[in-house]
C-alpha cells in the first residue's frame, strides 16, 4: 500500500501535477455572462497559462508534448439506438489522435507528471466530427471556470523562488473543498510507463440524442483491451513515443470505448464530481490504434481537439469547463499556427 506523502510534500506536487492538468478545463470566454469582459478573456488566460509556463513557439499552450496516431473505431450498433450519430451505427469510422502530457513544455520528462491524456477525432462518412480529449484521471480539481482560473494564478512561480509559492496553494485547496477527489486520486497517482495500458475518461458530461430527440445525459470513457503493463518505464525522458512504437510494430492497439448513463440525480454540470462506479453502461465498440507519427509532422498537428465539435446525435451539457475550454483551445490554435507560419516565412529565426 503506497504511503500518503506529507502535506508539504503534497502541496509542492500538486504545483506540478495539478495546475497544468487542469489547464485542460481552461479557456473563460465570456461563459453565460459570469465574467467582466473588461478583465478576463480568453487572451488574457492564455496569456496566464504562458506567464506560468513559458512559450514554446509552435506548440499547444498545453499538453505541448504528444504524439500523433491513427486508426478507426469499430461500432457494434449497440449504441444505435439512442444516439442518432452516424458513428455509431454498426461499422468503420476513421480516426486520428493524440496521446500527450498535461504540460505546457514540449520537452518535458514524461515521467513528469502521472497524467497521461488521450485525443480523438472522428470523421463520419457525411464529414461531421466528433472530437474528445479524454484523461487518465477520475474528476477535474474544480467544476467551474472561475475557480479553475483561482487555481492558476495559486499557482504562479513566485519571482523570488521561481516556483508556486506552497502556502498560497494550500489556501486555494482549504477553500475549494470540491477539490476532495482529485487531491485523493493525485496521493498515490504514479506515472506509467505506457499510453497504451491506461484508461482515460471524457469527465465532461455530454447527451447522446436519438431519432426522436430524447436525450439522455453521459459520459464515456476508453479502456485499454489486452494491452499488458511494463514492468517499469523506459529510458530517458522520452520513453512513451518509444513504447508506444515498439507495440504498434506488433499489431494494432485496443481501447473499448464505454458510455455510462447518468441517473436523474447525478451532476451533468460539475466535473468535479464522479457518477457512481454501478451506472449504466454501453459498451459503443472498439477504438483500433495502428500507426503513431511524431506530432510536428502528423496529421494531429493541425487539428484543434475542440470537445464542442460534435455530429448530430451528441450535444454539450451545461456544464461551463466545455465553453471555456472550447474558447481557450482556440486562442492558443491561432497563436500556435501564425508562430509556425512566421517560422516558415523566416526559417532563420527558427531555434
Amino acid at each position: 500500500m503506497t504511503e500518503p506523502l506529507p502535506a508539504p510534500a503534497l502541496i509542492l506536487r500538486l504545483a506540478l501535477i495539478a495546475l497544468p492538468v487542469v489547464v485542460l478545463a481552461a479557456g473563460l470566454a465570456y461563459v453565460h455572462g459570469l465574467f467582466d469582459p473588461g478583465r478576463l478573456t480568453p487572451a488574457l488566460f492564455v496569456d496566464t497559462l504562458q506567464a506560468n509556463n513559458g512559450v514554446y513557439a509552435g506548440y499547444r499552450r498545453n499538453h505541448a508534448k504528444g504524439v500523433c496516431v491513427t486508426g478507426w473505431f469499430d461500432s457494434n450498433g449497440q449504441l444505435q439506438g439512442v444516439s442518432r450519430a452516424a458513428l455509431f451505427a454498426p461499422g468503420r469510422t476513421p480516426v486520428v489522435g493524440r496521446f500527450a502530457l498535461p504540460s505546457g513544455n514540449p520537452y518535458a520528462p514524461d515521467s513528469s507528471v502521472p497524467i497521461r491524456s488521450f485525443a480523438l477525432r472522428f470523421t463520419q462518412a457525411d464529414g461531421q466530427q466528433w472530437r474528445t480529449g479524454m484523461n487518465s484521471m477520475p474528476v477535474f480539481a474544480v467544476g467551474t471556470p472561475q475557480a479553475f482560473f483561482a487555481m492558476l494564478k495559486a499557482g504562479s512561480p513566485d519571482p523570488a523562488t521561481g516556483k508556486p509559492n506552497p502556502d498560497t496553494l494550500k489556501a486555494f485547496f482549504a477553500s475549494h473543498p470540491e477539490t476532495a477527489g482529485f487531491l485523493a486520486w493525485v496521493k498515490t497517482a504514479h506515472p506509467s510507463a505506457s499510453y497504451a495500458t491506461e484508461r482515460y475518461d471524457g469527465l465532461n458530461a455530454f447527451y447522446v440524442v436519438d431519432t426522436g430527440g430524447k436525450r439522455a445525459a453521459v459520459r464515456w470513457r476508453v479502456t485499454p483491451l489486452g494491452q499488458q503493463a511494463q514492468a517499469s518505464q523506459g529510458e530517458g525522458s522520452d520513453y512513451l513515443a518509444q513504447d508506444l512504437e515498439q507495440r504498434l510494430a506488433v499489431g494494432p492497439l485496443r481501447w473499448r470505448l464505454e458510455v455510462a448513463f447518468a441517473a436523474p440525480a447525478d451532476p451533468t454540470d460539475d466535473a468535479s464530481k464522479a457518477w457512481p462506479a454501478e451506472r449504466r453502461t454501453v459498451v459503443a465498440g472498439t477504438v483500433v490504434l495502428n500507426k503513431a507519427l511524431a506530432q510536428n509532422e502528423g496529421p494531429c498537428r493541425d487539428i484543434n481537439y475542440d470537445p464542442l465539435v460534435l455530429p448530430d446525435g451528441i450535444q454539450a451539457s451545461a456544464d461551463p469547463l466545455l465553453p471555456a475550454r472550447s474558447a481557450a483551445y482556440a486562442d492558443s490554435y491561432l497563436r500556435r499556427t501564425r508562430e509556425v507560419g512566421a517560422l516558415h516565412a523566416h526559417p532563420e529565426a527558427r531555434p
